[in-house]
């Protein structure tokens, strides 16, 4: 096996509670669910232990090499599995700074295909890597639903739901930079933690009662950092959904609808002027999947890499 392809998905926070700050981090208690909205990850091997990383779509062909988590991810694994390394390509399709968990879904990627590509099954070891690589790469991993505390480390597997979660996302094109975001949570008003009641909800089966407890304690820090974050939002709640909520740390947003014909219908009207999708929620299957050329997209997956309206 020399090529490895793997989707990695983005996620929606349905709920996110600040709890406290531990050794200069702050804790969460979140629901999350990962959406089928990914990236393609491809990996093949090189015969020396370098890392390269080439990059497509959302404006990501810029992103520095210090700073892009995929090549991080890729030089991580290098160095903890002492294997060779691997040319990398990113065919990007979530959007970034929106709060969907991009930069760690291709970090996710990277360590699941060059695993894959080099017989790597120390699961321990990946986590510990993920956990170095950002908060929530850990969940990336394998996604799905999940109540994720602590740092994001600490993690729970849900039941998947009888029916996936249907949402129309906002996205808007500036970002909000996450640790701008949780400092400004720390100056400013407090919401009170809602993912306790939200799970019961969830748990149920009980759309409305989730739709009523998505919350987000970042939103209004986000809100006084960026305006579009508040527009987005206000947006959502005017087609009236079962709820609506800021994920992450923000740019985007969802709305929660009962079907997914009235996410089409949402989506339909919008006339912002911002990027929208419509989702639902997913539990990603095997991800990791040999092939001749990992440059050899299907027709779906070359849609998926260049739409980005």
């Amino acid at each position: 096996m020399n090529t490895v392809k793997v989707k990695s998905y983005a996620k929606v926070n349905l709920t996110l509670d600040v709890v406290g700050t531990a050794g200069g981090y702050h804790l969460i208690d979140s629901l999350v669910a990962s959406i089928n909205l990914y990236d393609l990850v491809c990996v093949k091997k090189r015969k020396d232990n370098l890392i390269s990383v080439s990059m497509h779509g959302m404006d990501s062909e810029g992103i520095p090499p210090e700073q892009n988590n995929a090549f991080r991810a890729g030089e991580a694994f290098v160095r903890r599995f002492s294997t060779k390394g691997a040319d990398i390509t990113v065919y990007k399709n979530i959007p970034i700074g929106a709060g969907l968990g991009g930069s760690s879904a291709d970090a996710a990627g990277v360590l699941s295909g060059l695993a894959r590509l080099y017989g790597a099954d120390d699961e321990r070891a990946l986590c510990e890597i993920a956990d170095s690589l950002g908060s929530d790469t850990r969940y990336m991993l394998n996604g799905g639903y999940c109540r994720m505390q602590g740092r994001g480390e600490k993690l729970t597997p849900l039941p998947a739901p009888e029916r996936p979660l249907n949402l129309f996302l906002i996205c808007p094109r500036t970002p909000v930079s996450a640790g701008a975001c949780y400092k400004a949570c720390d100056e400013g008003e407090r919401i009170a933690p809602s993912t306790e009641n939200c799970l019961g909800a969830f748990l149920k089966g009980d759309a409305e009662g989730l739709g009523r407890g998505l919350s987000n304690a970042l939103y209004p820090a986000a809100a006084r950092l960026n305006e579009d974050v508040e527009t987005a939002l206000e947006e959502a709640r005017s087609f009236s959904p079962l709820g609506a909520c800021m994920t992450g740390s923000g740019s985007g947003v969802f709305a929660l609808f009962e079907t997914a014909e009235l996410c089409d219908w949402a989506r339909s009207r919008y006339r912002g002027k911002f990027r929208t999708y419509t989702v639902k929620t997913v539990v990603p299957k095997e991800k990791k999947k040999s092939f001749r050329s990992p440059f050899a997209l299907t027709d779906e997956e070359r849609e998926l890499s260049s739409d980005e309206e």
